[in-house]
């Protein structure tokens, strides 16, 4: 894609598919989703340095990696428009013997997805591996992942954090979707964690913040200041702060959202919010 608008209408209408997919189902996690659907329409139709077709090598490109794997609906629907598999395979979300399931996994063969991330706090890992393979084939492309802000409760994560700065594994850029929500409430209520940007500089890693997380061009911007910072003996960590729940303004900064589907009269009032833009599945 070639500009902003362009960006903005795929973002409208992943928003629309979001919201029909969790529906149709009666389950599945919109909040989350929502909130991050402008960083994956900039991260796949932007960002990531792909090649044609899929294969899990995944030589001679960069990866993303998702590990907070519950808001697989914004992932599902940016790979399909991104021309990973049919679009209309989106009405099998969360179907019995569906390759769409809730969290994502492997083993149905999905185009697009390359690790089962239905556990938390276990993707840092799997990303830092993925870097250090890179290295190992001297291949230069990039490795990107994604984690929730209530994620980093999880202790794993620090290991890996530590590993990673003490192994100078500089060829990752792992984002933190910062919208301060959990399944249980506000993260500040739940487990209080403080200044994640001194957590990460702590544990000596570099740290680009972006303080619109919902707005394409400040992902677009901040991302790439992040990748100029790769390659310099250090991991790169983006603090990207979104609004959960963005788009449906009954959804927005509440945890209630989290995993909970609309009904009928919801789910129209959402779709009147976010006029379909490249049509509906």
């Amino acid at each position: 894609m070639s500009n902003t608008q362009q960006l903005e209408d795929l973002t409208t209408q992943v928003r629309r598919d979001i919201l029909r997919m969790v529906h149709k189902v009666n389950s599945g996690h919109p909040g989350g989703s929502l909130g991050c659907a402008e960083f994956f329409v900039a991260l796949y139709q932007e960002i990531l340095e792909r090649k044609e077709g899929f294969d899990m090598d995944g030589i001679g490109e960069d990866l993303f990696f998702l590990s907070n794997g519950h808001i697989s609906p914004v992932f599902y629907s940016v790979l399909a428009r991104s021309g990973y598999f049919p679009v209309n395979e989106l009405n099998t979300f969360r179907l019995i013997n569906s390759r769409l399931q809730g969290h994502p996994t492997t083993h149905e063969g999905l185009p697009g997805i390359r690790i089962a991330s239905g556990s938390l706090g276990q993707g840092m890992s799997v990303a830092l591996g993925a870097a250090q393979a890179k290295k190992l084939n001297n291949d230069k492309h990039l490795i990107y992942s994604l984690h929730g802000d209530g994620e980093l409760q999880e202790g794993q994560n620090w290991e890996a954090i530590m590993y990673a700065a003490g192994n100078k594994v500089d060829n990752i850029i792992s984002t933190v979707d910062l919208n301060h929500q959990q399944i249980d409430g506000c993260t500040d209520d739940v487990l209080p964690m403080g200044s994640l940007k001194a957590k990460f500089e702590a544990f000596d890693w570099t740290v680009v913040e972006i303080e619109n997380g919902n707005n394409i061009d400040a992902i677009l911007k901040g991302m790439a200041e992040a990748k100029s910072k790769t390659g310099k003996g250090k991991p790169v960590c983006v603090l990207l702060n979104t609004v959960m729940g963005n788009g449906v303004d009954f959804m927005m900064h509440t945890h209630a959202w989290h995993g909970k589907a609309p009904n009928d009269e919801q789910l129209a009032n959402g779709l009147s919010q976010n006029p379909e833009t490249l049509g509906d599945y």
